[in-house]
């Protein structure tokens, strides 16, 4: 008899930000097994391989690098296939439902998103365009920028010579961006051509293009997310969070080397505003899943800097006040993903009998 869960858990992936996944995909698999969900466990090794089974529910697991002795997975229509070491097929399971917590490159990027796609499972995160739109910051900015919303002065390059050209419309000190990394990886704050130089060479080290921006001082940082459920978008209150440095640093983020303020200290106009920029463009771009928005504050100008469609952690710390409660959260996640590719099923599919009358020797090359 074929086995069967309730929800697909994937993360790892090749990216950066690979540890980071694991820790918000164990937790995840945890928290929905602890709601009465059966899981499937799908961890991406560094090498791009599908690893299933129970045991990858826990974090000790990767206590000594990539965990073995776990069959191989593929993801095929309605479920996933899974296979021993030598390739020999040991059956399958069918999934209800698969949820993102891939963290950068193409996991994060619409890969996954559009593999669950193309094998009809609902899909519970964000979908192809938001993920594939929102994990490069250069089309974070042009996309904001058509729906109104406010971003920092910067230029975009796939060069060293291009990026410093056109650094000089901006004046020092600038920050240089990867375009497609997250987790604060990449990211230096330059005060001269000389340190822009480093900071590209860096850059492009890492990524293919390069946003250089405007450093707005003196800032403010403040998170928002938010998730559609049921009609509504449910949006979370706003946190600030604190810097050890000029920047925030993935040790700020992940090792304790800042500080964050929940709620955050502002005014309610200045909540309201954050919030409801949230809302409006999660809501305009019809979007699904935790998304995360990050805000920087300069005096009273306030500027959507990253949105993150697979937040660490799933915004959890944001989203609900306790693991508990963060499993209806991704509980609700689930349910509108099941009405949202009902929906989907029910739309018509044309068929056009084009093919009914091309002759037989039609896309043949003589």
């Amino acid at each position: 008899m074929l086995a069967s869960y309730d929800v697909a858990v994937v993360f790892g992936g090749v990216s950066n930000e690979h540890e980071v996944s694991v820790i918000t995909g164990t937790m995840t698999c945890n928290v929905l097994k602890k709601a009465g969900k059966s899981v499937l466990p799908i961890y991406i090794t560094r090498a791009g391989e599908m690893l299933a089974g129970d045991g990858l529910c826990e974090i000790s697991a990767y206590a000594k690098g990539a965990p073995s002795d776990f069959l191989s997975a593929c993801v095929k229509r309605g479920g996933v296939a899974f296979f021993n070491a030598k390739g020999k097929y040991k059956g399958g399971a069918a999934v209800g439902c698969a949820l993102n917590c891939c963290h950068g490159g193409v996991g994060e990027g619409g890969a996954v998103a559009g593999l669950f796609a193309l094998n009809d499972i609902p899909f519970a995160s964000a979908g192809l365009f938001e993920s594939a739109a929102f994990i490069d910051k250069y089309y974070t900015k042009l996309v904001l920028q058509s729906l109104g919303v406010k971003v920092a002065k910067y230029a975009y390059s796939r060069d060293i010579t291009g990026a410093i050209a056109c650094a000089r419309e901006l004046k020092y000190p600038v920050i240089v961006k990867p375009c497609k990394l997250g987790s604060s990886i990449g990211i230096e704050k330059a005060e001269s051509e000389k340190e822009l130089y480093a900071a590209l060479e860096t850059a492009f080290s890492l990524d293919d293009g390069v946003i250089i921006e405007e450093f707005l001082s003196p800032r403010r940082e403040f998170n928002c997310a938010a998730y559609f459920y049921g009609g509504e978008v449910v949006v979370s209150r706003v946190e600030e969070v604190f810097t050890s440095g000029a920047l925030l640093s993935y040790d700020d983020k992940y090792s304790g080397g800042g500080r964050r303020v929940f709620p955050a200290e502002i005014t309610d106009e200045q909540s309201d505003f954050i919030r409801g920029t949230t809302e409006r463009v999660y809501r305009a771009l019809n979007m699904r899943g935790a998304v995360r928005f990050d805000y920087i504050m300069r005096g009273d100008e306030i500027f959507v800097s990253e949105i993150n469609t697979v937040p660490g952690s799933l915004s959890q710390y944001l989203l609900s006040e306790s693991f508990a409660s963060f499993g209806n959260v991704l509980l609700s996640l689930i349910k509108q993903a099941h009405v949202d590719f009902n929906a989907q099923k029910g739309k018509l599919k044309v068929r056009t009998g084009i093919l009914d009358n091309i002759p037989s020797n039609a896309c043949k090359l003589k």
